[in-house]
Order: C-alpha cells, then structure tokens, then sequence
C-alpha cells in the first residue's frame, strides 16, 4: 500500500494577484475546471495500489481542502499546522501518523499540491516503480530533465542503476545553486530535483532522527497529542513549534547516505511563476495566452488574465498582465522573483490586498465588500446550501440584508423567519442573529453595513458549527 502524503500549505506569491495568503495557487482553477490540488489527488483516485491520502495544511486553509475534497468524492487524513515549519517537519509528522495509522510496511509517496503532471499514468507507474526500491531502503526521488539553467531547484547527480532497475544511486544532491553552477551541473548531466519522495516511514524517521533527533521526536510527540476537530487533525503546537524549520532537502537528502533518484519524463511542472502558467496554456498565433474579458492588438508572448473587467492591450511583448477585482499586476513574464518581492512591499503597505483578496472565502461560502464609505459598508454575501454563518452580534454597526437569490433562514434574538428572494431584513445594533442557507442552491444577498466601526472583529461570536469561536470571521 502507497499512501499519498500532499503537501498543501504554500502561499503561492509568485502568482500574485490570483494567488493570495487566504487562497494560495494550489486552491485555484489555473488549467481547466480543476485547482492543481484536486489534480494531485485525481492522479491516486480508483488505483487501488494507493491508500487514504493525508493532507498537510494549515489550519486557514482547512475549509478549502475539505470543500475541495468533496467535490472530488474523495476522503483523506486532514493535518492541520498551527505554526508553518518548511516541508521537513511537515513530512517527518505525516510519516509518524502514516505510521501510526497504516503501519510500518506502507510506502509513503510524498507530493507538493501546486505541482503539474501531464501524464498521470507515467506518473502511477513511477510511484510503484520507486516503491520497490522504497521497500529495500531507499529513500528515492523523481529527478527530472532539466530545459534550462534554472536557480529555483535542487538539482540531483544520477550515479549507477541499483540490481538493474531504474533506480539510480543519488551520488549528490545540492540545492538549488547559482545559475552559473547550474549550467554547470547540466552539462555534467545532473537532474532536477522535482520535490517528490518515495519511503518507507520507519527509514524516513530514523534517517531524520540521525541528523536531527529533537525534530524527530518533536513531530512524533505533535502527531501523538494531536487533538481532532471536525473532520480535521490539529498537530500538538506546543511539541509541532519545537521543530526545525527546514526543508527536507537541508533536513535529510543533503545528508542520508540511502538517497536515490529515479529519472522519470511524466511532464512536470511545479508552476512556479506566471511564466509556468504561460508555458502551461493553450496559446494563439502570436504566442499570446488569453483568459476572460481580454482583446489584444498588436501583442505578442504574453499572458493575459482578467477575472471581470474587459483588459485591453496593445503593442508589447513578454508580459504576465492579471486583473484581478481588486488588483491589477503588468510585469515581465518572466521575472518571478522580482514579483516575490513586489508582493513582499504590497504586505507592508497594502495587507488586505496581499492576503485576503476581494472574494473572502468561509466554509459556509464566500463575501465581497463592493463599496466601502467613512460608515457603511456594501458587501455581496453567497451562503452554500446547508452553510450557517455564526450565531453573533455586534458593538458597532447594524446591517440590512436584501435577498437577490434562494432563500434565507434567518435567526434575529431568537425568533426565526424565512426571508425570499426580493425580501429583506433589518438586523439592529446588538441583536442576536445568524444566516442560514436551508435550500438546494446558493442563497446570495446583498449586506449593507453602517456604524461607527465595520471591522471584521467586530463580531461576537457566540455558536459556531466549524468550532471557529476563537476567529474574529463570519
């Protein structure tokens, strides 16, 4: 048994403004219907050499796995990290519970939720392929074919095939170098390092354990007293933050002496950059990539996304240009790292709009403020069937809901009543109220806020069905 342990806690800034801290890259529908995530998880579905998944997240994004899971029709160990550690301590606490829950004979294959994979069946193949060589002690990964001198990977040398396998012995591993030496190590016929691993959990942790011990045995304490909430598994922090922050690549591949790599050619991507999207898609005559309300003159090489507002453009080349309802970025196509920094400058300045975005997504559904004044606010509410709000009141402001769709039930200081479509309600300072969706479609209305103070914390909370009473959100 294989079972898939998803890496799923990145913000994806190198795809800002579509990617935000509340609903990172991997969450989003960047190629087709689907986010890279439900992707990733597709790739295991109906194979019956691959167990129940786990999922490392963090506990902001706990709602959006378990919402995306759903749709898929698939069930998984959800892992939530209260304090974000890098993928070492991530990877050491899923082989503890993988484990604890399967076993010491399952094989782990790990896999980053914001990765591409052209042909998932090459891909299945190499997971097995890999598993056997897991099983004699190996701690192998997928090293993949370098197009370009690149210094966002680590980068792999293959030595001899292992009994006449695929497998190679890993005779080096150095991560992520300079672009010089990386020009280098190309020519001397190294591999990329793809952030996929195959392993057994008992070598995993024993290897960890010899360069790390206290990570080690913090991570088995933090799956051992982890607490469940829901249908999530919330990591003991008090034992989780004692952990090394460190990738597994510093953490252990640098070091183990059982390294291996397996080359494979399933066509990845990790896609790091609005360039990877741009190389990714489908793209006219002129190399161009276009994505909604876009009309181009003249343009060519450049990658073009807008969520709502016509994005007309003419006569440039080799740009990355995304509009967004509340942000708008024109940059070179391919310069992720000046973007990372950008994005770094637009946190000190601007949070709201580096983190949250204009559509803020609840597991009841979703709201987006449309007009802000000095004492109102206007924000557009979408509740998914069987989704409630908090039962809250607040200090400051009163609201007023007009129902545009569906039908609301709404709780006001304890006297229920259904409000429908073209109705509305008036909910005074104080007063006790919550918003329930108890049809079959979305219920989507339209809040008006006014008050001295409109500030999400201003909310009392007093029940909650998602056990978020300690959260200062709807």
């Amino acid at each position: 048994m294989i079972i898939p342990l998803v890496l799923s806690g990145g913000s994806g800034t190198r795809l800002w403004p579509a990617s935000r801290e509340a609903r990172p890259k991997q969450f989003l529908p960047l190629f087709g219907d689907r986010s890279t995530f439900q992707s990733t998880l597709l790739r295991f579905k109906g194979d019956s050499s691959f167990g129940r998944p786990i999922i490392m997240t963090n506990r902001d994004h706990r709602f959006l796995v378990s919402e995306q899971l759903s749709e898929l029709g698939i069930e998984a160990d959800i892992v939530l990290e209260l304090t974000r550690r890098d993928s070492g301590p991530a990877i050491a606490a899923g082989a503890h519970l993988a484990r604890k829950l399967h076993g010491s004979e399952v094989i782990i294959v790990v896999v980053a939720a914001d990765h591409m994979i052209d042909n998932p069946d090459v891909f299945s193949q190499a997971c097995k392929t890999a598993a056997e060589a897991a099983k004699n002690g190996l701690i192998v990964t997928f090293g993949i074919t370098p197009d370009h001198p690149s210094a966002a990977y680590g980068y792999l040398a293959p030595g001899p095939e292992i009994d006449g396998s695929e497998v190679r012995i890993l005779e080096r591993f150095v991560e992520k170098p300079d672009t010089q030496n990386a020009e280098i190590f190309i020519a001397q016929g190294y591999l990329w390092n793809s952030g996929n691993f195959v392993f057994s959990p008992d070598v995993l942790l024993q290897e960890y354990a010899k360069q790390d011990p206290e990570t080690e045995m913090a991570a088995g304490e933090a799956v051992d007293n982890a607490t469940p909430d829901l249908n999530f598994l919330i990591l003991d922090d008090s034992a989780f933050s004692k952990t090394a922050a460190k990738s597994i690549d510093y953490a252990v591949m640098e070091k183990t002496s059982l390294a291996a790599v397996l080359p494979v050619h399933f066509g990845w991507s990790d896609v790091g950059s609005w360039n990877s999207v741009w190389a990714l898609s489908p793209q006219d005559g002129q190399h161009n990539v276009l994505k909604g309300p876009v009309v181009l003159s003249d343009a060519r090489n450049n990658l073009v996304v807008s969520d709502k507002l016509l994005t007309a453009v003419v006569g440039v080349e080799d740009l990355a240009i995304i509009a967004t309802e509340d942000a708008v970025l024109v940059a070179k196509r391919e310069d992720a790292t000046a973007l990372k920094r950008l994005v770094g400058k637009i946190r000190q300045t601007f949070p709201n709009i580096a983190e949250l975005g204009a559509r803020v997504h609840r597991p009841w559904g979703s709201y987006q403020s449309l007009d802000v004044g000095e004492r109102y606010q206007v924000k557009r509410i979408v509740v998914k069937p069987g989704g409630q709000l908090s039962l809250q009141k607040h200090h400051h402001r009163s609201e007023h809901w007009v129902v545009v769709r569906g039908t609301a039930k709404v709780t006001l200081d304890a006297v229920q009543r259904m409000v429908h479509e073209n109705e509305s309600i008036y909910i005074p300072i104080g007063a006790v109220h919550r918003l329930e969706n108890p049809g079959k479609i979305d219920i989507e209305l339209i809040e008006v806020q006014t008050g001295s103070y409109l500030g999400e914390d201003d909310i009392i909370r007093l029940e909650d069905v998602y056990n978020r009473n300690s959260e200062s959100t709807n």
